[in-house]
């Protein structure tokens, strides 16, 4: 009997603690897919729980941090989900492969058609971002998620280093240090994959065309070799043929 309290109350602080924990950890979140190294291109996903047991999440907006606009966002396609991507003017134009951009995404949002995010299910919203700034080590995305009761939940609250986690938290995007040449990975690095890999290919077959050259030059020359030593045999018989023959004929006349 004893030994059943215990474990009674030991289910019922377990549950206590899974209740505590499961509504703080549901929130709208950011993660990269791979790294978000700073001055390169990433994939986000940004993840949306369904906090609420009667009511569907049907809109989605993410604000896009203005003191470090990006100069390019895409969103992926969602099945059953209407995209809107709003923009705004730029106070200091960017500098962007030899071209200035005067504007970038403000707010991306997210509306449900034929779709929306039941209770006890998520879903995740993938965007292309970049460049990723160099001078910063995170980057917060302020999101609004309405639910079809005509609820809204802002997670707009920045959190504090060292300090508690806020009852609305903000999603919040670690950035990592830079590649070596300075651009973070992304579209840059493939390209400077792709052109060392054709240059090496180049290479390999300007080695393989020589050696193909060189290989048809000594099989012609031993060839014209060969022949000159058969010629040369040839003659020889002949000519030992035709000693052969005047020898016998003077002998005959000899008789």
């Amino acid at each position: 009997m004893k030994l059943s309290r215990i474990a009674l109350a030991g289910g019922v602080a377990a549950s206590t603690v899974l209740l505590i924990a499961g509504p703080a950890a549901a929130h709208v979140s950011v993660q990269p897919v791979g790294e978000a190294a700073k001055g390169g291109y990433a994939t986000l996903n940004f993840k949306v729980p369904n906090e609420r047991d009667q009511a569907s999440t049907v809109k989605l907006e993410v604000n896009f941090p203005a003191d470090h606009p990006l100069s390019s966002v895409t969103p992926q396609a969602v099945p059953g989900w209407k995209i809107k991507i709003d923009k705004s003017k730029l106070d200091k134009p960017l500098e962007v492969h030899s071209r200035k951009i005067t504007e970038a995404v403000s707010k991306v949002t997210w509306t449900a058609e034929d779709s929306e995010i039941a209770p006890g299910f998520f879903q995740q919203f993938p965007v292309s971002v970049g460049a990723l700034p160099e001078d910063a080590d995170q980057l917060v995305f302020k999101a609004i998620q309405t639910y079809d009761n005509k609820e809204v939940v802002r997670w707009i609250e920045e959190p504090t280093e060292g300090g508690e986690e806020p009852d609305s938290p903000a999603p919040v995007l670690k950035l990592t240090a830079a590649a070596d040449d300075h651009h973070g990975g992304g579209a840059a690095d493939d390209a400077k994959k792709a052109d060392d890999a054709k240059e090496g290919d180049d290479h390999k077959a300007a080695d393989t065309a020589a050696s193909t050259k060189e290989t048809s030059a000594a099989a012609s020359s031993s060839s014209s070799d060969t022949t000159a030593r058969t010629l040369g045999i040839i003659g020889i018989v002949i000519g030992v043929a035709g000693v052969a023959f005047g020898v016998l004929a003077g002998r005959r006349r000899s008789a």
